[in-house]
């Protein structure tokens, strides 16, 4: 770990940085496609190709996998030669894996191109990259900056599900996997050429002579630091799993109808795009030390409010604070590493903790699943969930008691 020193930008928050910013949400809300579109075409896929529910799934799974293992990959690209050859690269495999999976004959071949065309190759470069280049532009709104550019994976579930149901549904699955292709070649690597400035390097501002220097991270080494990063990443995320993945099923159960979950996970998804924002400015304020603990904390909590409801409204309004309690975990683990470790490491280290939350998700929507087989009830799933957030909420607090919990100027270069 390098000396503690104070890294900022000579301009500040310049106001290109904002500009960019904008950007970079356009292009990881238009390159989230990949994470939803598989969802809205399973049944579809599955009538296609005559498969039962789980083979089905298949796709979604390599996704998740390739997606997860991608972000670390392009996080490291992003270090060595910035965002725009990795974001240029991932909007022509994203593209080519549309095509060819609107060509598949094969559920393989339809699984392979959303695993390793559009997961691994594709709409990883258009998050964790962007969320770590973007935290290189700012200091002083760093956290709402993060959270803004975090947020294009929820605006890319609210927007991209309906518009590809609707497309399914008028011209068929494999056109409309033809066209998301074309459309997010056409659109993001036009935007990429507005990303082409390097971020500039950081100013250390001098010490004076006979000043103690401090450990960017006293009291807890980098490779401990980024461990329990990822460990925590992978905690909050099974619990934050157990609603987002099967609240739909959940609403099916109690008679509400599927329909009604998915707007219930919509309402989550909304809600959550104004958690992210508020967490974020939070976290320019009070720390992202803090702002996990907060965060984690009101999500452990909006679990135990499923537990005692089974009524439409109650649920929906549940659903509603559950979200607003969420949205400002993930953002925080990028606030984190920029703070405590060197910028040029950014990329790498973002990508390793966001992928370690994709892997949660995995994890804790199977979990819940299995514990619903094992009692035809998902109390237990719930309570699960609780458990996995409290271990969460005391990786935080031994950040706060190792780290100390105040805002603190970012890492060098």
């Amino acid at each position: 770990m390098s000396d503690r020193a104070d890294a900022l930008h000579p301009e500040g928050d310049p106001p290109y940085a904002w500009f960019r910013l904008a950007i970079s949400l356009l292009v990881t809300t238009i390159g989230g496609v990949g994470l939803w579109s598989v969802v809205v075409a399973l049944p579809a896929v599955e009538a296609e190709f005559q498969v039962a529910r789980a083979d089905a799934a298949l796709p979604y799974t390599l996704l998740m996998v390739g997606f997860a293992i991608g972000g670390i990959l392009m996080g490291r690209l992003a270090d060595r030669f910035g965002v725009l050859p990795p974001l240029v690269g991932g909007t022509c495999m994203l593209a080519l894996g549309y095509i060819l999976a609107g060509q598949a004959q094969t559920l393989w071949q339809f699984a392979l191109a959303h695993g390793v065309l559009i997961g691994l190759l594709g709409s990883s470069a258009t998050f964790g990259p962007m969320i770590a280049d973007i935290s290189r532009w700012f200091t002083k709104h760093r956290g709402i900056a993060v959270a803004i550019c975090a947020c294009g994976s929820y605006m890319a579930g609210t927007v991209w599900p309906p518009i590809a149901q609707h497309f399914i549904e008028t011209v068929g699955w494999r056109t409309t996997h033809v066209g998301i292709g074309l459309f997010c070649l056409v659109t993001i690597l036009p935007l990429t050429l507005l990303l082409r400035r390097r971020a500039p390097e950081p100013v250390v501002r001098p010490v004076p002579a006979g000043t103690p220097t401090v450990a960017v991270s006293p009291g807890i080494s980098p490779r401990l630091l980024q461990g329990l990063l990822v460990v925590a990443g992978v905690l909050c995320c099974v619990a934050m799993a157990m609603p987002q993945v099967h609240i739909v099923a959940l609403c099916a159960d109690l008679g509400f109808g599927s329909a009604r979950g998915a707007q219930m996970l919509s309402l989550m998804l909304a809600t959550g795009i104004i958690s992210r924002l508020f967490f974020g400015w939070l976290a320019d304020r009070i720390g992202p030390l803090w702002t996990l603990l907060t965060s984690s904390g009101l999500q452990a909590l909006s679990l135990l409010l499923f537990l005692p409801f089974d009524g439409l409204a109650p649920l929906f309004i549940v659903s509603a604070l559950f979200g607003l309690a969420q949205g400002g975990i993930v953002p925080t683990y990028a606030m984190i590493v920029r703070e405590y470790f060197p910028a040029s490491e950014a990329g790498a280290r973002i990508g390793l903790v966001l992928s370690a939350t994709l892997l949660g998700m995995a994890v804790g929507g199977w979990m819940s699943g299995a514990i619903y087989d094992l009692t035809l009830s998902y109390e237990a799933a719930f309570l699960n969930g609780f458990a996995w957030n409290l271990a969460n909420i005391a990786i935080a607090l031994f950040f706060l008691l190792r780290l100390g919990g105040g805002r603190r100027a970012a890492a060098p270069a």
